[in-house]
């Protein structure tokens, strides 16, 4: 279906005015294109008319929770990408599918007025603002575009570009929803306004693609995630590798664009210094994980259900952890019932979360360069150890430094946004592994999402792959974070 030629453009380009500004050349050349389709096939009189916008707040979340659970089935297989791509991708993908809708969201804005590069054109007339127009009435369309459908459209485009290296059978489910709920949701449209919603839908996708290539420094990573030419300095206690299956993964990744707070705007906390001395506070923390990973390997109980529940490490086998966070969002909207408006919202939020959580994260890692407790264990205590990730997984560490840890840091990013959302208390039972055997699987339930974060972040220490302190920081470091996140204004100022 991503295939079939776009015209609805026309009705863009008429309706705006003003005229896009291109920043690429390949923008360049889709501008040109949808100008001469405009200029073939419309006129003024009939964008405007088609272009008036219509409230979608009582429409369902149907269409973005269907989506969302295939991206987190195609994602746990995407090669090479988790963590940092992956996060990057879902925010891209959550910014598309709001940017589709936001015309029809009544006080809500567009990015492209907050994001520098971002160039997504809106009548102006059209900004969250309410109303009826052709094909809308008020069922999830603005004027001639039925936002469902346009959803669908978006959802397909952004998933197939950002997730990478899936094997085929995999991502042909992207291509197999995609066909379903476009049947299913135009079954009753006229076929104007089955053709207009999905290459508006189309456009949005290929304008925040368009972005998203303009961050050069994170294209470049995501071809080559371990670059060769990246040597860790050496030093006392520094994180390094020992084959190349091990090289760093994402070293430059503090480099690449953020949404909302870069990592000069973030502060780190220096860790604890390393020493090989028995009484010295490094030495205990290294020693707590010795004790309790094999207790929790010995006990087969809590403990190593914990670790296992929260991993999310292992290509194939599990979602990465950005994305568990999307899956506990997906939970969290059905249980609190949130209508179409509220839900693209939070996802936008989570997604510019995640994302420069990532980027400070990684920054702060190859600044600090904690090694993994394997190693230090191996070296000062006993050269039988062996993580309890190793059982799942060929090699025993992740590669890359351990200092702030980055599961910690994704965890209290998103607990900060469902807090905001929906208060700190709550009642919630996390299944996203519900029915898995591979591992320990079975659902927990929290009182808080504050004690759900700080589960999920110091269930590293059983796992074997982080020491204390690595998941104290991840953990303030995400919250600083999701402060920010929750601050960026994306609702429309009253005029």
């Amino acid at each position: 279906m991503r295939s079939r030629k776009v015209s609805f453009l026309s009705l863009l380009m008429l309706a705006v005015v003003f005229v896009f500004q291109s920043c690429s050349k390949d923008e360049e050349l889709l501008d040109e294109q949808f100008l001469q389709i405009s200029n073939d096939e419309f006129t003024d009189d009939e964008a405007a008319a088609n272009f008036t916008a219509t409230t979608i707040a009582d429409v369902e979340n149907d269409v973005v929770h269907e989506w969302t659970e295939v991206l987190l089935e195609v994602e746990r297989y995407a090669a090479g990408m988790r963590p940092n791509a992956s996060a990057r991708a879902m925010a891209y993908i959550y910014l598309a599918s709001y940017e589709t809708a936001v015309p029809a969201m009544e006080g809500y804005q567009s990015m492209s007025q907050q994001l520098r590069g971002l160039q997504i054109n809106i009548p102006n007339g059209n900004r969250g603002r309410g109303g009826n127009g052709p094909g809308g009435n008020n069922d999830g369309g603005i004027g001639n575009v039925n936002i469902e459908l346009a959803l669908n459209e978006a959802f397909a485009t952004t998933l197939d570009h950002f997730l990478i290296n899936v094997p085929d059978n995999i991502k042909s489910k992207i291509d197999d929803l995609e066909e379903n709920l476009g049947e299913s949701l135009s079954a009753d449209l006229p076929q104007r306004v089955v053709r207009d919603s999905e290459a508006w839908g189309r456009y949005v996708a290929e304008q925040v693609i368009a972005y998203s290539r303009s961050d050069r420094r994170a294209e470049e990573q995501i071809q080559e995630p371990q670059p060769l030419s990246y040597e860790p300095p050496k030093g006392a206690g520094y994180w390094t590798y020992s084959a190349d299956e091990e090289r760093g993964l994402f070293p430059y990744w503090g480099s690449v664009r953020t949404f909302v707070v870069s990592p000069d705007e973030t502060t780190t906390v220096a860790p604890i210094p390393y020493s090989t001395d028995p009484t010295s506070p490094y030495f205990a923390q290294m020693q707590e994980v010795y004790e309790i990973n094999d207790a929790a390997k010995k006990d087969q109980g809590e403990q190593l259900w914990i670790a296992e529940f929260w991993s999310d490490d292992v290509e194939g086998l599990m979602m990465s952890p950005p994305a568990r966070q999307f899956a506990i969002a997906n939970q969290l909207i059905q249980q609190y019932d949130l209508n179409l408006e509220e839900t693209l919202a939070l996802y936008l939020k989570l997604g510019f979360s995640l994302n420069d959580a990532a980027v400070a994260t990684w920054k702060y890692k190859y600044e600090h360069m904690v090694m993994r407790p394997n190693v230090f264990i191996h070296e000062h205590i006993d050269p039988a150890f062996q993580t309890n990730l190793y059982r799942l997984v060929y090699w025993p560490n992740p590669s890359f430094p351990g200092y702030p840890s980055g599961h910690s840091c994704f965890a209290s990013a998103a607990a900060g946004v469902f807090i905001d959302a929906f208060g700190n208390n709550t009642n919630f039972t996390d299944r996203s592994h519900e029915g898995r055997e591979e591992f320990l699987s079975a659902p927990r339930t929290y009182d808080t999402f504050e004690a759900m974060a700080e589960e999920n972040a110091f269930s590293r220490i059983p796992l074997g792959v982080h020491i204390r302190m690595d998941c104290a920081e991840g953990l303030r470091l995400g919250y600083e974070i999701s402060d920010a996140i929750n601050a960026f204004n994306i609702r429309r100022n009253p005029s």
